[in-house]
């Protein structure tokens, strides 16, 4: 697996990064760039922790997390993802301060640096792009955020050059602020989902029944839950009712799940006469069943 090397190149350039861009702000005299830095800085703490968590969640299950450790990917997750809105509101506000205070730039020493946060980001963000985990998503968010973000201060230094129109930076600024935040927003939803253990987007249960009734030998299906514990992987555990026990049926249905991303499951075979014993198991999904 790469995503935690993805995540660690990410985190080493923004280190970098933040550093580069304390001591050009101080050379430049740019309150805006130095202010960036810190919020870089915090960038680079957030991939960090998402760096250990992953690294963490790769340990095999024991008899203390007998499900494995991925749920820590999902933390890490909710970690950066809550540090992106923040900074994206922080942004937001700052932009509107300056709209009414606006600060004097070197905008030719901002389009030398926006140039080179343009390159440092892209690298990071093409690190960062194909991962197997809902943790480097939201990293992938941040490298996006400030990629869009040097992109902005290059257009808007550069337009600011030749019109001297200062507001040009905080409208731009606006604009990236409000699609990072949407972009969080919804990262953080699927996070939810997770730990709310609803079902996964991309599964159909009626659907999935479907498939398991068209198998010989299976009279109904019911009890049936699925979830996934970090975003890509599938659990699902069921009932599946018979009227001769054949033990090829568990491996039909599990062979079945496999087709619909459902990697581990857990198959009660249940015989036609026999008592369901969870109260819960009569009704699924508003449908009542009769063995």
């Amino acid at each position: 697996m790469k995503t935690d090397k993805n995540i660690l190149i990410a985190f080493l350039l923004n280190i970098f990064f933040s550093l580069f861009e304390l001591i050009g702000g101080l050379i430049i005299g740019s309150v805006a760039i130095i202010s960036d830095s810190l919020h870089d800085f915090g960038d680079a703490l957030s991939i960090g922790i998402a760096y250990i968590l992953e690294k963490k969640s790769m340990k095999k299950p024991d008899d203390k997390y007998t499900y494995g450790y991925i749920k820590y990917s999902v933390m890490g997750s909710i970690i950066t993802t809550v540090i992106l809105i923040t900074g994206s509101l922080f942004v937001v506000y700052e932009s509107v301060k300056r709209f009414f205070h606006p600060v004097a730039i070197n905008y030719n020493g901002m389009i030398l640096m926006a140039i080179f946060g343009v390159i440092v980001n892209t690298i990071a963000g093409y690190k960062t792009k194909d991962g197997d985990s809902i943790n480097q998503k939201a990293v992938n968010i941040h490298m996006l955020e400030d990629v869009l973000g040097w992109i902005v201060v290059l257009i808007g230094s550069i337009l600011m050059k030749f019109t001297d129109i200062s507001v040009i930076d905080s409208i731009l600024s606006i604009c990236v602020a409000v699609f990072i935040l949407f972009v969080s927003i919804r990262n953080m939803k699927a996070v939810f989902d997770i730990f709310l253990e609803k079902t996964p987007d991309s599964i159909n249960i009626d659907e999935v029944k479907e498939h398991l009734l068209n198998i010989k030998g299976i009279e109904n299906v019911h009890h049936i839950h699925i979830r996934t514990i970090d975003g890509y992987s599938n659990f699902a555990t069921l009932h599946a009712v018979v009227k001769k026990y054949d033990y090829e049926i568990k491996d039909k249905v599990k062979k079945e799940l496999k087709k619909f991303g459902i990697s581990h499951s857990t198959v009660e075979i249940e015989l036609e006469d026999e008592d369901c014993n969870d109260e819960k198991c009569h009704v699924d999904h508003g449908k009542v069943h009769h063995h």
